[in-house]
């Protein structure tokens, strides 16, 4: 009865002698995984004295699910349920394992295949080993290189891949059984002619003025943090569909210096022409020329914090600056905040805390500082 069960359930592996204490063949995970095994049974049958030898797949796979299998076994009653709780274990593995996934049918790499052939293989910058994850290629008018990921799935057409960009904002198209990586790919090309002006205005601020923020710019970033004036910057949210149009502004520094600057804008919101350039419209509404580097050494905009005595804290740069005229000393956000925390004349209320200035002692207040997730 048990031979028969086992026959049944598993019909690709089978006994090679007549005591059946020898079981060689394949069985079947997730209707489409076969691993090869060999099963040796004492003469008494008994599971506790049984030997597993696997193939490196399934070895591989069952790392770390030894114990289990030797419980499976002392207390499997026959041969029957320890397969099927070695199924069991095999197929909560494989949800573990994203790389023991199922292997696609043949017809997937021959469509595969076919497809980069129609596409161009000069625009395949990377495939991995498994044919799952391209780096695909393209070039903007301007002629600025961009990469698109492409991770396939398994049922890949009948599934829509997965996409990642350098774009500012998520890669997204239509998919059906019949779409192809030359749709993708042409697609893409769409995407970034559509924001080849976006990338034109954030090329020139990079260009032509000394950025604070980001560090190391990359396609995705639509802020620049740009400097003014010594611990004075103005910060820019561009907005990619509508690059040209007046940005959300944000200025950094000293009350005394950015309040006048402040102002300005506010008064001259009105001359912003979608038709010059960002950096002339920013320049015509706060009536002032930007440091750039063919003028100014990036060292003199940036002083390092009076507290920790660096400019950049993993991506931080002093940003909280001392109100006073007199002073004007920078300091990191967290190093500010932690160093009035410390004080017993400082005090708290909501998410502000005000306490005096390191340098100076005159008064000074800081936001409680955001832990990064």
């Amino acid at each position: 009865m048990v031979d028969s069960q086992i026959m049944a359930e598993n019909p690709l592996l089978l006994p090679l002698n007549k005591e059946k204490t020898v079981y060689d063949g394949f069985i079947t995970v997730q209707q489409d995984r076969d691993f090869r095994i060999r099963i040796l049974l004492p003469p008494g049958h008994q599971l506790k004295q049984a030997k597993l030898h696997c193939c490196w797949q399934l070895k591989r796979l069952l790392s770390g699910y030894q114990h289990i299998l030797k419980q499976r076994l002392h207390h499997a009653p026959d041969l029957v349920s320890f397969i099927l709780e070695l199924k069991t274990v095999l197929e909560l593995a494989m949800k573990s394992r994203p790389d023991c996934q199922s292997i696609p049918p043949p017809q997937y790499y021959s469509q595969l295949i076919t497809e980069m052939q129609s596409l161009g293989w000069d625009k395949l910058l990377f495939i991995d080993s498994e044919f799952r994850t391209l780096k695909l290629q393209g070039e903007d008018s301007a002629g600025r290189k961009h990469i698109l990921t492409v991770k396939l799935k398994p049922k890949y057409p009948d599934e829509a891949p997965e996409f990642l960009a350098d774009l500012p904002f998520p890669f997204h198209m239509s998919w059906t059984p019949q779409s192809t990586l030359a749709h993708v790919h042409g697609r893409f090309l769409l995407h970034l002619e559509g924001l080849a002006e976006f990338w034109s205005v954030l090329d020139e601020i990079d260009e032509q003025t000394w950025v604070l923020e980001p560090e190391k710019p990359s396609r995705v970033d639509t802020m620049r943090r740009i400097a003014i004036g010594n611990n004075v910057s103005i910060k820019v949210e561009i907005d990619p569909r509508h690059p040209k149009m007046l940005p959300d502004c944000c200025l950094l520094g000293a009350e005394h210096v950015v309040t006048p600057l402040r102002t300005k804008l506010n008064a001259n919101m009105h001359l912003w022409n979608p038709d010059c350039s960002i950096l002339q419209n920013m320049r015509d509404v706060l009536e002032i020329e930007f440091p750039s580097p063919s003028t100014h050494e990036k060292s003199s905009l940036s002083t390092e914090c009076g507290i920790c005595y660096s400019y950049r804290l993993e991506s931080a740069i002093p940003d909280q600056v001392c109100n006073d005229p007199r002073c004007g000393q920078p300091f990191h956000q967290v190093c500010l905040y932690e160093w009035l925390r410390g004080l017993t004349t400082s005090r708290q209320s909501f998410n502000i805390v005000f306490g005096e200035c390191p340098y100076c002692s005159k008064p000074i207040t800081v936001k409680m500082a955001v832990q990064k997730p």
